[in-house]
């Protein structure tokens, strides 16, 4: 249970121990009716009380039963008073009936802080797991994983089809459903986002009862860590900086009261950046408070591509057959990864391009396997914003499927194309950051080469 709504309960019990104490001389003084009066806006307050905590808990808690206990203690000291009699052994009960609620109270909702995280997409996880095993360790803190469902967007931005990918996230991971926490009543103290984005971005849309501008009311705490990691930038370099300054001023950064992003330099583009996009728009806001609200701690991509271990991942039989040779020994593994932004800008050079790739690698199947793993929003963007290329593109991964020699990884995190891998090939994407911290070779792919037959 989260501070403030604990607080909350624990002040009302208060209220009512000292209700209970009021009426004990309003009862020396023989002042019936005032005593009713109290004791009918106890029970009013227990009963609310009560409410709640069901409200959030269900039924089966002990301080409900305790409350409930208090309420007949209640009536039964309304009785005596009205007929004059056992008023002291009424009395004494319902002490005793306040008493047990305070202990059942503490005893039941310790003092911790409620912490929540929010993602979305199972294969952007990465980005918040090591905070959640963090919080998940602590036995100060209540951790909840609560994924929230997204929409398709077309082109004009209408929400188009409904996902939620709760069932996708590892086993380890305990989910709590999005329908089954009120993120209003309960309050938790901190929430964890890893979508900046609200009502602006173009291809997918979270449900917008969970963009950042709302659910900061919600909470103590709004942290925001991107769910990507970018190519490391020089402070100076104005030029690239401009390429990637769009990041530093959106929703999740404005309304979060605290940013993670992955170094000490990008902290700095961070608050340079949002501090010029600030002023613009006439948003009051100094560099020492973006000093205090940005930091570079890191992103939790990379503690989890550094807790991989290929050892300890179950890999699908159907991939352990395409990377074993005919003698046992293994095959060389190219994780080749496709991202949105090369595709959209350069179309159909990327698909002749994609094609020109598929085709080496098949080539060689004997000796190296192929790991192609696309953007998991491929689908969504290009069907949305290049439908003129999705048909062929669709048919492309069709046939790679179909044919079988190579592993098409549509997995819900990239873990194990990274674990298992033994080079990277493919688009100048934010994986490549990731990826790079495995120490393993890294090539980017030029889609203006195509190799000659």
């Amino acid at each position: 249970m989260s501070k403030i709504v604990r607080e909350k309960h624990l002040n009302i019990i208060k209220l009512l121990s000292q209700a209970t104490e009021v009426t004990a001389r309003l009862i020396e003084k023989g002042q019936v009716q005032d005593c009713l009066i109290l004791l009918a806006d106890c029970q009013e307050g227990a009963v609310a009380l009560g409410s709640h905590i069901e409200k959030l808990y269900g039924m089966q808690t002990q301080t409900v039963k305790e409350l409930e206990s208090y309420c007949e203690a209640l009536y039964q000291l309304s009785v005596a008073m009205d007929e004059q009699t056992q008023v002291e052994v009424a009395y004494e009960a319902l002490k005793g009936a306040i008493s047990h609620i305070k202990g059942t109270y503490e005893k039941e909702f310790p003092d911790k802080k409620e912490v929540v995280f929010l993602p979305y997409k199972a294969a952007m996880w990465d980005s918040l797991e090591s905070v959640w095993m963090a919080a998940r360790d602590d036995e100060e803190c209540d951790a909840y994983v609560i994924p929230i469902p997204y929409y398709d967007l077309d082109e004009n931005r209408n929400f188009k089809e409904l996902h939620y990918e709760g069932d996708l996230y590892p086993d380890y991971v305990p989910i709590t459903s999005y329908e089954d926490y009120d993120l209003e009543e309960r309050h938790p103290d901190m929430i964890f986002i890893h979508n900046p984005y609200d009502e602006f971005n173009t291809v997918t849309s979270i449900a917008p009862e969970f963009y950042s501008s709302k659910i900061k009311d919600f909470t103590e705490k709004l942290v925001y860590i991107p769910y990507f990691v970018l190519a490391e930038i020089a402070p100076e370099n104005q030029t690239a900086i401009d390429e990637i300054s769009h990041f530093c001023f959106l929703p999740g950064t404005v309304h979060a009261d605290k940013v993670i992003v992955q170094s000490e330099d990008m902290r700095q583009i961070y608050i340079d950046e949002f501090l010029k996009k600030a002023t613009t728009q006439g948003m009051k806001v100094t560099r020492e408070e973006l000093e205090k609200k940005i930091l570079g701690l890191g992103s939790p991509k990379f503690d989890k591509v550094n807790s991989v271990d290929e050892e300890t991942l179950n890999v699908p039989l159907e991939w352990k057959k395409l990377i074993q040779k005919e003698d046992g020994s293994r095959k060389k593994i190219i994780f080749y990864n496709t991202s949105l932004t090369p595709f959209l800008k350069e179309g159909d050079s990327m698909i002749r391009k994609i094609k020109d790739v598929l085709r080496i690698f098949c080539e060689n199947k004997d000796e190296v396997t192929l790991l192609w793993r696309p953007h998991p929003l491929m689908k969504e963007t290009v069907s949305a914003m290049r439908p003129d290329l999705w048909k062929e593109y669709e048919q492309i991964v069709d046939q790679y499927c179909s044919e079988g020699w190579g592993i098409y990884d549509d997995t819900a995190t990239m873990d194990m194309a990274i674990a298992i891998s033994d080079a990277y090939y493919g688009d100048p994407s934010s994986v490549v950051q990731v990826y790079q911290e495995t120490g393993k070779p890294v090539m980017i792919q030029n889609v203006e080469i195509l190799l000659k037959l």
